[in-house]
């Protein structure tokens, strides 16, 4: 069959055998996404409806990419209606059409973090709690470890267990709060992320003719890093495949890395315990990197005891060894890391997006950013503030948020008063005082204001009438306009984009510019061809529908992950982002910083032997980004919560065979232009065991020249300096005697040095 002859013999057996529960085990590098693909076209080959397909992922990015090669490979427009998305997504779709049965409108808002504590503040607020006590991020993660759990509010309020968890964490209110948090999002219409999973459990258990309609429908079920799926999760699947048990899993044990979210990697070991019939494939041929970072790769999570057997191999080059850079200070070591990253660019002429540096806290970017900066090196960080986090951009999603759903308490908060409308916030706490004793929405009570509200003059209830009756007329509109012609409509009659526009600023016209793009993705949305959502059982739309309404724009919208939202301009930088932002990514030269104990491994995670395990598949998540070149550091001084602190070389570079690391011969010593290592090698060196060696500035590889005479100090040359070590000249200004020269050295940064007392010698 020509559809699998792109597919190695292990590959084409995961895909082919269609039938049945399947578990397919895929190493880092193996070609997984590939399986998944043709595995979809190969149903839809064999005439499968794709009606009757759901494929789980945990991006859009990856189920956008994923429907967009299954189109290739099949050539056939009917592919698009697969039900393909990540498990928000999907659950989110079907939960618009079954969520009346649990009391929610078709239209209910999906509430995201920021929405969730703002939430929570109000609340905190209600109940006179402190909030340096009630911090609202760890209440709400409390939270949603429950519900990830499928603890309902009341269950956790009740449960003797929890309240004595919570009173000895000086929180006895938390059970409390979530009884609040959840009626408060119920009366608002609105889930947050955590009840998109936890409702979709509540339908599936309580309603079985919805149990038993989805089980029909999707005869053939597909899920993304099994290994990273939650109890609330698991539970879903296991019910949705209980009829077919056409279940195909694929992940990598040896990559679950989230149990701080939830995941649970029992869920993919004890796969075979919940279907014993299911066959088993390894994808073990890792495609991406050299012998020398596989291999590596391996010997560390060998170590590992909870894990599925596997080896990977690749029939790459051998490639270089691993480098290991150890520095006196997390300054030296973004000195080192950025020397070794300009020195590449120039030695082998590969772009800046060709780097990524990892690390374990998104704290240590600060000493790579500023090394970077300094060699003029663009970098981009992964995980920073979103397009759609920008307040002018939540702004204007608050208004569409609140003409779709007028209950949405949060987005009606936001934009009552913006722009300046003279509803100032006296009058909008007392609303919400009378909504909270009516039990109504804040737009029900200012429907009514002269009702519910009491002592506002004629003024301020002509303004809020104005409001009201603005959002109301939109709400009218949702049905008839699409959501470019709507969005467009609200932007420009609230007054938002006038605000914008009438401040000049630079910071202002790019507020400006930003709304604008904004309405530009609600075009393009607005726009595309393909139907996402036909209808539930029949896949056709009722005649003279129109689907592409601001609803289903806003559902797109909130549910996109940081993987989706990054911005994709200007791409030619180097990366830095946090391992576990990294997972799924792949880069030829990646530099893996702080490798020091108790930073990595985690000081939070050593308590018991699955967490360092999770640290260590984490390690082996970092090692298997790279390509090519794979380059280790840590510093024997960081300074971590204002103390400097003596560090131990992580306990993972010992665990890593010595065939494939090079200890450091020197160091990168220079702002970028030599140094790093010692590059000869015939077989692999026999490494020097740690500790190693502390190499003084002094030491080098080079002859030493003369003092330079000063008339021959220019601009771009580099010299060496008794003290400071080696550095590049950046200028130089005066004459004779009184000639400086700005001088940036690895070991201090940059110095202005009077040349005459200077003695700096030239690096030939």
């Amino acid at each position: 069959m020509e559809l699998l002859n792109e597919l190695n013999e292990a590959q084409e057996l995961a895909v082919i055998n269609s039938d049945g529960p399947v578990m397919v085990i895929a190493g880092a590098g193996s070609g997984k996404t590939r399986v998944l693909t043709y595995r979809v076209a190969y149903l839809l080959s064999q005439g499968v409806d794709p009606f009757n397909i759901l494929a789980l992922t945990f991006t859009n990015k990856a189920a956008r990419e994923m429907k967009e090669r299954v189109l290739k490979l099949v050539g056939n427009s009917e592919a698009r209606y697969v039900w393909m998305g990540t498990f928000h997504s999907i659950f989110a779709r079907i939960l618009r059409v079954e969520g009346h049965l649990l009391g929610y409108s078709q239209n209910f808002t999906i509430y995201d973090t920021d929405d969730s504590k703002s939430l929570i503040k109000t609340i905190l607020k209600d109940l006179n709690l402190d909030p340096k006590v009630y911090v609202p991020g760890a209440v709400l993660s409390r939270i949603s470890s429950a519900k990830s759990n499928l603890i309902s509010a009341e269950e956790y309020a009740g449960n003797a267990e929890i309240a004595d968890q919570d009173k000895q964490a000086n929180r006895p209110m938390l059970g409390e709060i979530f009884l609040h948090y959840k009626a408060r999002c119920f009366k608002a219409g609105a889930m947050d992320f955590d009840d998109l999973l936890f409702n979709m459990n509540l339908l599936l258990r309580d309603f079985p003719e919805v149990l038993v309609k989805y089980q029909a429908k999707f005869k053939y079920i597909l899920v993304d890093e099994y290994q990273d799926t939650n109890y609330a999760q698991y539970l879903i699947i296991k019910k949705l495949a209980a009829r077919n048990e056409n279940i195909c899993v694929v992940g990598d044990d040896a990559q679950s890395i989230y149990g701080f979210r939830g995941a649970n990697i029992q869920n993919i070991l004890n796969f075979r315990k919940d279907y014993p019939d299911a066959k088993t494939f390894k994808l073990e041929q890792n495609y991406r990197s050299t012998k020398v970072i596989v291999n590596a790769a391996n010997s560390v999570i060998a170590k590992n005891k909870q894990q599925i057997h596997k080896e990977i191999w690749t029939d790459n080059d051998e490639g270089n060894l691993i480098k290991l850079l150890k520095a006196n200070s997390e300054a030296e070591e973004g000195n080192m890391v950025a020397n070794s990253i300009f020195e590449t660019k120039m030695n082998l002429h590969v772009q800046n997006s060709d780097f990524a540096v990892l690390y374990r806290t998104n704290a240590q970017s600060r000493a790579i950013e500023e090394a970077l900066r300094r060699l003029n090196i663009p970098y981009r960080i992964y995980g920073g503030l979103s397009f759609y986090k920008r307040k002018e951009i939540k702004d204007l999603l608050a208004y569409f948020r609140l003409v779709v759903n007028p209950r949405d308490d949060e987005a009606f908060s936001r934009i009552i008063n913006y722009p300046a409308r003279g509803i100032g916030k006296t009058t909008l706490d007392k609303i919400e005082v009378a909504a909270l004793s009516s039990g109504k929405s804040l737009f029900e009570v200012s429907s009514a204001a002269a009702h519910y509200v009491k002592g506002l003059n004629s003024g301020t209830l002509s303004k809020i009438e104005q409001f009201i009756t603005m959002i109301s007329a939109f709400h009218q509109q949702l049905r008839v306009l699409n959501a470019f012609e709507l969005a467009r409509k609200i932007a420009k009659n609230s007054g938002l984009l006038a605000e914008l526009k009438s401040d000049d600023t630079e910071e202002g016209r790019s507020r400006y510019q930003n709304a604008e793009e904004l309405l530009n993705a609600v075009m393009d949305f607005s726009e595309k061809e393909e139907t996402l959502f036909p209808d539930l059982d029949t896949g056709e739309l009722t005649a003279g529908e129109i689907t592409r309404t601001l609803d289903i724009f806003l559902q797109e919208v909130s549910l996109l992950t940081d993987s989706d939202t990054e911005d994709e301009e200007d791409n030619n930088k180097v990366s830095l982002m946090t391992i576990h932002a990294a997972k799924g990514l792949e880069f030829p030269f990646v530099y893996l910083v702080g490798l020091e104990e108790n930073l990595f491994p985690s000081i939070m995670s050593l308590q018991t032997r699955s967490e360092v395990e999770e640290e260590r598949r984490l390690f082996y998540v970092a090692i298997t980004r790279a390509e090519k070149q794979l380059t280790l550091s840590y510093a024997e001084t960081r300074m971590r919560w204002g103390n400097m602190t003596m560090n131990e070389p992580s306990r993972f570079l010992d665990e890593i065979d010595e065939r494939f690391i090079e200890q450091p011969a020197r160091k990168v010593s220079s702002a970028g232009f030599s140094g790093g290592f010692t590059g000869e090698r015939t077989k692999p060196p026999m490494p020097v065991k740690r500790p190693l060696k502390k190499i003084s500035h002094s030491e080098n590889n080079y002859e030493r020249a003369e003092a330079t005479p000063v008339e021959l100090i220019q601009p771009g040359i580099l010299v060496e300096h008794e003290r400071f070590g080696k550095g590049k000249i950046i200028s130089v200004e005066g004459s004779g005697p009184n000639t400086k020269a700005t001088v940036y050295f690895t070991t201090v940064g940059q110095k202005q040095l009077l040349l005459k007392f200077a003695k700096l010698r030239l690096i030939n």
